[in-house]
Formats: C-alpha cells, sequence, structure tokens
C-alpha cells in the first residue's frame, strides 16, 4: 500500500503525518503560527504560514522524501490573491474575519436573498463565504488586486506555490460564494458578475482526490520533499473528518472543541438561511452545516475571567460537577453564545449576559454560559432536519476532551447513540486515493 504525506492547516497550527490507508505511520509535532488581529480583520502572513508547513513536514525526518503523494486538508475560507508566480497580494484572510458586514449586504441586495442562496447555498455570511472579502479589497484596497493573476483559497495558494498549478476543489471553491455549489458544475456567471469580477482569476475545479500538479524542485528543497510528487487537491478539514465517519448520506459529524461544528451528508442539499451549505468535495455529495463558534472558548474566557485562582485541574472538576446538574437554583442569569459572532448572520451578534441580580455569583455565570451552549447545541437538529434528509442515529463525533461532547448533546431531543473518531482529519485524508485528471 502506497504512502501519503497528509497536511493538516488549521487556524492556528500545521500538522503533517505519514498515512497508509487510515493508519498514521508518524505524526510531526504541532508548527505553530500567528494571527494578526485588528477589530474585526483577522489574517496570517502568507510566509509564515508556508514558514509553519516546512517545520511540520521537517518534523516527520527523511522518511517525508519517500511519501508516495500529497493530501491537504485546510481551513477554509482562507483567501487570498496573487500574481503572474504565484506571490501573495494580500494577506490570508481567513474564516475568523468579520470586516465586510457592508459588502456582504450589497451583494445580495444586488443579487436577492434568494437567487443567492439558490446558487451559491448560502447567505454571504462575513468569515463563511470569501466573496465578502474580495468585495471588502475591491472597495478598500483595490492597488492590492491590480496585478492579482489568481484568486483562491488556502489550497489553491499552496499548489501555485508547491506545483505551479492552479485548481480547488468544490467543497472550497463553495465556501468563495462564486461557485454554482448546489449543481457542482462550475463557477457561476451570475455571482461573478455580481461582483464585476472575470472568472479568468479564478482556479479551475477539480475534485479532492485528483492530482492537481506535481512538486516542483524548488518547492521540493524548500519542504524537504522530493521533486515530482503527485500532490492532490486537497478539501476542507471538515470534508476529510466526514470521510472517516463513512460520509453516508443522514451522517452526523460532530467536531467538538473551541469551536462546535455539525455537519450532515446529504446527496440532496436543500439550502436554508440560517445553514452553510458546501460541496463534500468527493462522491458528488454535501455537507450541511451549524457551528458554534465559541464553544470551549468560552468556557476558557469563564475560567481565566472567573476562576483565576484555580488550577486547571481544579476547575475541570468544578465544571464537570456542575455539568450535570442543570441550572442552578434560583439562576435567573442567561448566556447569549456568541462570543466569537456567528457563522451564519450577516449581521455579527455578540455574547451577553441578562437576568443579572446582585445575588449573581461566578458559579452562577458558569452555569449559564453550560446552558447556553447546550441549549444553542441541541437548537440545531430542527435545522438539520429542516432539510429533508433523514438523520442517522448514531453521529461521530471528534474531539470532546473534558466530557464536552457528553455535555453538548445532553439536551438532543431523541434518541441518539456517538462513536468516536480519533484524529478525523489527518487520518481522514489517508482514504483519498490519488487519480489523474
Amino acid at each position: 500500500m502506497s504512502t501519503c504525506l497528509g497536511l493538516d492547516i488549521g487556524s492556528s497550527s500545521v500538522i503533517a503525518g505519514l498515512l497508509r490507508g487510515t493508519r498514521v505511520l508518524a505524526e510531526s509535532p504541532r508548527a505553530f503560527f500567528k494571527s494578526r488581529h485588528d477589530g474585526s480583520s483577522v489574517e496570517v502572513d502568507p510566509e509564515v504560514l508556508l514558514s509553519a508547513v516546512a517545520t511540520a513536514i521537517a518534523g516527520l525526518g527523511p522518511e517525508a522524501k519517500r511519501v508516495d503523494a500529497i493530501a491537504l486538508a485546510t481551513m477554509a475560507p482562507a483567501w487570498v490573491a496573487m500574481d503572474k508566480k504565484g506571490r501573495p497580494l494580500t494577506p490570508i484572510v481567513t474564516h475568523q474575519d468579520r470586516r465586510s458586514v457592508v459588502e456582504a449586504r450589497e451583494i445580495e441586495t444586488r443579487m436577492g436573498a434568494e437567487q443567492h442562496l439558490a446558487l451559491c447555498g448560502c447567505r454571504p455570511f462575513p468569515g463563511g463565504i470569501s466573496s465578502t472579502t474580495w468585495a471588502w479589497y475591491q472597495a478598500h484596497r483595490p492597488s492590492a488586486l491590480r496585478r492579482a493573476d489568481l484568486v483562491g483559497h488556502l489550497n489553491t495558494f499552496l499548489h501555485r506555490q508547491m506545483t505551479g498549478a492552479r485548481v480547488t476543489d468544490p467543497s472550497n471553491a463553495s465556501f468563495t460564494g462564486l461557485y454554482h455549489t448546489l449543481g457542482l458544475d462550475g463557477w457561476s456567471d451570475a455571482l461573478c458578475e455580481n461582483l464585476g469580477i472575470s472568472r479568468a482569476l479564478l482556479p479551475d475545479v477539480v475534485e479532492a482526490d485528483v492530482i492537481g500538479g506535481n512538486l516542483s524542485p524548488e518547492a521540493a528543497g524548500r519542504f524537504g520533499l522530493r521533486a515530482g510528487t503527485p500532490m492532490m487537491t486537497g478539501m476542507m478539514d471538515g470534508s476529510a473528518g466526514m470521510l472517516l465517519a463513512g460520509a453516508k448520506v443522514g451522517q452526523l459529524f460532530n467536531v467538538v472543541g473551541s469551536t462546535d461544528v455539525l455537519a450532515l451528508c446529504t446527496d440532496r442539499p436543500r439550502p436554508h438561511p440560517r445553514l452553510l451549505t458546501r460541496a463534500l468535495g468527493v462522491q458528488g455529495k454535501w455537507l450541511q452545516v451549524s457551528t458554534l463558534a465559541a464553544m470551549a472558548s468560552s468556557i476558557y474566557w469563564a475560567r481565566e475571567q472567573f476562576f483565576p485562582e484555580m488550577s486547571v485541574d481544579d476547575f475541570r472538576a468544578e465544571f464537570r460537577r456542575m455539568s450535570g446538574k442543570g441550572r442552578r437554583p434560583g439562576n435567573s442569569a442567561r448566556f447569549e453564545p456568541y462570543m466569537a459572532g456567528e457563522r451564519t448572520s450577516l449581521e455579527q451578534r455578540q455574547g451577553a449576559f441578562t437576568g443579572l441580580t446582585l445575588a449573581t455569583t461566578r458559579h452562577d455565570l458558569l452555569s449559564a454560559i453550560i446552558e447556553g451552549l447546550t441549549q444553542a447545541s441541541a437548537e440545531r437538529l430542527p435545522l438539520l432536519e429542516a432539510t429533508g434528509t433523514s438523520l442517522l442515529q448514531t453521529v461521530a463525533v471528534s474531539g470532546g476532551s473534558d466530557r464536552l461532547d457528553q455535555l453538548m448533546h445532553r439536551d438532543w431531543a431523541g434518541t441518539w447513540s456517538y462513536r468516536s473518531v480519533t484524529d478525523a482529519t489527518m487520518r481522514g485524508l489517508g482514504l483519498l486515493q490519488p487519480r489523474a485528471r
């Protein structure tokens, strides 16, 4: 069986792994990189990210040069414009960026909300659809785009740097806001015309397991790999996890972590204004997704703000004790769980406490956070059921340390069973078998 180099690139780190099927033979330490936060803007320096990729690959040692193929799983959207030589003209603007609310409204007003939803599969959510970022650069940084020859997401940038190819996959294309997601049949003239852009700036769309290009000698030297190694187009990180979960129609895959992502696999997508609808990237299937942008991160915030004297272990014990008890008796505090905004809203919501009195304690506030998160988790199920796809009752779960998975499923209506899928993104990449265009 062939050996594959998997690259898992998230919002703060890169992990490289050697894969034989879904078996991880070796995995590098995380190579961290920093994002720049300036108000509602969140960017990554492209050179910093490329250095993190090189560091992660180096963590595998000389075996990295012996792989038969390379597979990518990347955060998305992660938008960047490039010149004719593939050099970045802009920072990488990540899915955490929320600067383009005005542009999102303008996109939807010009096209009409229903038509945009029908073509794209989503509303133009800042941070969820990168067309809003492109529109922001047109309005505020037009000089950065004058020499643009290619515009895409992180997998397109990595290919341009490593193989010279101009490619993306359907999962990333879906989140540009320019792709006919529901038809999986290419870039939409109507969506491109609404933004006033040329399709010539967009990459070719091929499925995630197709070989996008072969590693150039220059890239081989920089990244410590073998020149000529075939590199698959790659996909969004959540798609790789769904592949490991089985990618059956009706399968739910729940990633429980700093952000909580609940995805439904379907072969008949039905767009919903409060869901993200995107291509899986292979197999002609789609994912319909609901996200809590700040789940575990809200709990970490509460520890830092309200229980700073507690050790991590003591706080975890206190948190577990409170999680199983429901709302504290007499606690009128309520929590709006939007500490990192909302990925399915044009106007960005914010976290908030209400119902506070002079009797409210820090334990009441923590209890309110727990109850707000569990309620928000349960409220996603009716949205997914409304798509018309019958939900399988066994949910694949990734993550969930400190029993967070049990907490987030506590208030789900109905009867469910859960199975753990570990190292989901990396192992999911091992299911991609490279094929020629």
